[in-house]
């Protein structure tokens, strides 16, 4: 081990490689040893060598926050995105003992995993998070960029020609985290009018608009429905946008649209719940939000709605349970989100 870690120290890591898989094969049990080779072998870029480390680490301890983050890492850099995640967020649950350079790089890598998987609104809210520690570098700009342009891409995979429209997305939601809305509105506007036909870039600026100027928000999902004619998003933003004023019946054509273009998108089935609740028809409003809890078991929201319609049926202990659900869930919910800033529009 003493040789290992000379070798090491001294910058010979392939030797302190070799040195290293001598002592865990005669100590088995040695988590020091394990770690040592894991890192070792990360810092070689040999990531599936390195996860099998950090795997048999994870094994001996399954609370070593630090080898898992580590091993989520290795699995990224495999390119084997959702299995990825799992570790990044299960690290960031643990805490990495102290480490924050590495639980920084796992929160950013979570961040990306989330991107390349289609998971934009948590995406953004995770990257956020830099943006709110005032980390402006291009690495972060570039990966706000691509979650708000909802482009499935690590930012090394955004072609040349959309690095430009990239990065003022970036900017524009960095600001939006930071909340520095004047700024944030001259860059979405100045996004707009750079590249005014390119997908999501209305509804990147009408998300931002939502809280100061519905009106123009509302213009601007339009706008991005006449260049994406299936953008669900849109229709369930404009949707909720509409109940938020208490307008069931404009509400109701784009829930209905939603869930005709995404019929598994949980906010669309909560949403066409409240216009039926808002027209009284209770067994419907019932029947969209059990499927949207269906869809997605832990969101406050959907609990919130549900105990509304099950109190207007008459169903008191339906009504208190469902209560009861949302009480812990928004709980859990706030703790998650503490110091984060939402920037997906409707919430869950």
């Amino acid at each position: 081990m003493r040789k290992a870690d000379a070798a090491r120290e001294a910058g010979d890591l392939e030797d302190a490689v070799g040195l290293y898989q001598k002592v865990v094969q005669q100590a088995p049990r040695s988590m020091e040893a394990w770690w040592y080779l894991g890192t070792t072998l990360y810092d070689l870029e040999k990531w599936s060598d390195a996860r099998r480390a950090f795997d048999r680490l994870v094994r001996l301890d399954p609370n070593h926050g630090a080898a898992t983050a580590f091993r989520g890492l290795c699995t990224f850099k495999s390119g084997e995105y959702a299995d990825a995640l799992v570790d990044l967020l299960q690290a960031k649950a643990l805490g990495v003992s102290g480490n924050v350079e590495l639980g920084s790089v796992a929160r950013f890598h979570a961040g990306l995993a989330m991107t390349r998987l289609g998971q934009f609104e948590v995406a953004l809210n995770t990257l956020g998070e830099f943006a709110l520690e005032g980390n402006d570098s291009p690495q972060i700009i570039e990966a706000l960029g691509t979650a708000t342009l909802r482009l499935p891409l690590l930012p090394s995979e955004v072609p040349a020609q959309k690095r430009e429209m990239v990065l003022m997305a970036g900017r524009g939601s960095y600001f939006m985290a930071m909340r520095l809305a004047p700024a944030a509105r001259t860059a979405f506007e100045e996004l707009t009018l750079r590249f005014p036909e390119a997908p999501h870039v209305h509804y990147a600026f009408a998300v931002f608009l939502l809280t100061d100027d519905p009106d123009r928000a509302i213009r601007e999902f339009e706008r991005e429905l006449t260049i994406q004619p299936g953008h669900a998003t849109s229709h369930v933003q404009i949707a909720g946008e509409y109940l938020k004023r208490g307008d069931a019946d404009r509400a109701r054509p784009h829930a209905v649209k939603a869930i005709e273009l995404a019929p598994t998108d949980f906010i669309a089935h909560r949403l066409m719940g409240q216009v039926h609740l808002e027209a009284g028809e209770v067994p419907a409003a019932i029947a969209s939000l059990e499927q949207s809890r269906t869809l997605e078991p832990n969101s406050p929201g959907v609990y919130f709605t549900l105990a509304k319609a099950y109190a207007r049926a008459g169903r008191a202990a339906d009504a208190e349970k469902a209560r009861d659900e949302f009480t812990r869930l928004d709980r859990l919910s706030r703790l998650q989100r503490h110091g984060q800033t939402a920037v997906g529009g409707v919430t869950p």
